[in-house]
């Protein structure tokens, strides 16, 4: 089976799983609701590193990058 999913494709998809679990992680850890979650996480300086394919920040596992979220704070 060949595999035609390009590049950009894949860094979309590992950006919108990391983001999926940090909400996770965060509604968990401070028993916030999703919205709550969501604003922080899109409010956040590494939410703009996570989004710049060059850097490939988002191979990095969702709860190493919720740990380097939660240092913003």
């Amino acid at each position: 089976m060949t595999n035609n999913l390009s590049h950009h494709q894949i860094a979309e998809y590992l950006v919108s799983n990391a983001i999926s679990m940090m909400t996770k992680y965060l509604m968990e850890d401070k028993h916030c609701s999703i919205t709550v979650a969501m604003d922080a996480i899109y409010g956040s300086k590494l939410l703009s590193l996570l989004q710049q394919e060059d850097d490939e920040l988002y191979v990095q596992d969702p709860a190493y990058l919720y740990e380097l979220l939660q240092q913003e704070d």
